[in-house]
């Protein structure tokens, strides 16, 4: 009889995802869902032909020289695959793969709840409502900023990137996108290319950040650059936190240059950053981007349809490393 590979999965799945492993591998689960830390993930390694982790494990150069030899795969539950150190991973003969496609209409759905949330001050509203303060009513009252018919920038128009402008699109929005290459046509649908981050941020009522974080994008949202957006621009982040100073951002925030925000990402996660609290013009959720009950089982089932052609002798679809 084959011999099934052993295959950790360091968090709780969907139970569609965790039933259809358990046919095809010797699994190890966390029932309990705890985090594990760099020392549980060593110990709890040692044993184990595959790993299928999420975001939350950072596989850091010196977490993974201390992976045992027999590790020969890290499927991530994730699109994004900054929690590990790629070329540590590539240097111990690591292969690494991701879960792309499959949770970009759920993160478009939450970035339009963010965009919408901050310009029609949902947040401070439903604190109003639920504490009982809600005393009166007039013209004046809770007015917002309108969304249809406004300028849209859209950073990074990969996947997530395309259906965001798909959703804004059905806003009557204009959109104007930058990104490494332009798209075609065909894949444009009249949305506005700009060949410089720059000349985007000038024309951005509402900027959605869609691009990963990298060496080149961590902390890209600056002072510098939030000067360069319309007054009373609003930003929604549901990529990573690392992309956005968060300083800089309380600053525009604080003298009304940045009109409002729409965050599901923080630079420190899990938890967010405290001092957002005091604003009722942030709209805040805690990283649910893809959390929907479809979305997270064609996660769970494309990284595994990963590991089954890795173990197949196939190269893998969604290999990045």
């Amino acid at each position: 009889m084959h011999k099934k590979a052993v295959l950790l999965i360091t968090r709780k799945l969907s139970q569609n995802t965790e039933r259809r492993a358990a046919e095809d591998y010797d699994v190890r689960l966390n029932a309990d869902d705890r985090l594990y830390s760099p020392e549980d993930l060593i110990e709890k390694s040692q044993d184990v032909d595959a790993i299928l982790p999420c975001h939350s494990e950072l596989f850091t150069a010196d977490l993974v020289e201390k992976l045992p030899d027999r590790v020969k795969i890290i499927a991530n539950h994730s699109v994004g695959v900054d929690h590990c150190d790629l070329i540590a991973l590539k240097a111990k003969g690591i292969v690494v793969t991701n879960t792309p496609d499959v949770l970009s209409d759920a993160t478009a759905e939450i970035a339009m709840l963010l965009l919408l949330g901050a310009a029609r001050r949902a947040s401070e509203g439903d604190r109003m409502v639920r504490a009982g303060k809600w005393a009166h009513w007039s013209p004046s009252f809770m007015v917002g900023t309108q969304v249809t018919g406004k300028r849209i920038g859209i950073v990074g128009m990969g996947r997530v990137g395309q259906v965001m402008a798909k959703r804004a699109r059905g806003f009557d929005m204009e959109v104007h996108y930058f990104n490494r290459n332009r798209l075609s046509a065909d894949k444009e649908v009249g949305a506005i290319f700009h060949e410089s981050i720059e000349s985007l941020l000038t024309v951005s009522d509402y900027l959605s950040l869609h691009c990963p974080a990298t060496s080149e994008t961590t902390g890209f949202l600056t002072a510098e650059k939030i000067d360069l957006l319309p007054d009373g621009a609003i930003v929604v982040n549901t990529a990573r936190g690392a992309l956005i100073d968060e300083d800089a951002l309380i600053v525009a925030l604080q003298s009304g240059k940045i009109g409002g925000a729409g965050l599901d990402v923080f630079a420190d996660e899990p938890g967010g950053n405290a001092k957002f609290a005091a604003f009722d013009n942030i709209f805040m959720l805690p990283h649910i981007g893809s959390a929907t009950f479809e979305t997270r089982d064609a996660m769970g089932f494309r990284a595994l349809d990963n590991l089954d052609s890795f173990f197949s002798g196939t190269e893998p679809v969604d290999r990045v490393a």
